[in-house]
């Protein structure tokens, strides 16, 4: 499993908008891109599967902006990971139904990589994003550090 910047920078996009946005308030791009360092344009490129796969809602204009879709507990690290990063996108478990030959390394280096697998699916996929938000807080006191 291989998260890039995609990955990585769609989950730091996430945090700042839920770090500051109220119940129905948007934030534009531009503050967005602004805040975190990450180019106007590519911020809108990563936006596209995030709204594809309703994590986010944007409206555009110029009072446009972006805003989490839904409450900050139902959206998973996974969630996320999945909408931006092509490697994830097929998050079904690698083939662990392989001839269980014990003279053959092979099998038990598939049945270590699906366990792998699955316990990396597991975690991201219960850490939510308003766990992502508690552990910023935790970390920098509240404040907001980007």
């Amino acid at each position: 499993m291989r998260i890039s910047t995609r990955g990585r920078y769609s989950l730091e996009a996430l945090l700042f908008i839920a770090l500051v946005q109220d119940a129905e308030s948007i934030v534009s791009a531009h503050l967005i891109s602004e805040k975190t360092g990450i180019s106007y344009g590519y911020l809108e490129q990563l936006f596209i599967p995030l709204k594809r796969t309703r994590i986010i809602k944007g409206s555009r204009g110029a009072k446009g902006g972006y805003r989490i879709a839904s409450d900050l507990d139902k959206i998973t690290v996974g969630d996320i990971l999945r909408s931006v990063e092509n490697s994830l996108k097929d998050s079904s478990r690698p083939d662990s139904a392989v001839r269980q030959d014990i003279s053959n390394p092979i099998p038990k280096v598939k049945e270590t990589w699906a366990e792998l697998h699955d316990t990396i699916s597991g975690f991201i996929d219960s850490l939510t994003l308003a766990d992502v938000v508690s552990s910023y807080h935790k970390m920098n006191d509240g404040e907001y550090m980007i």
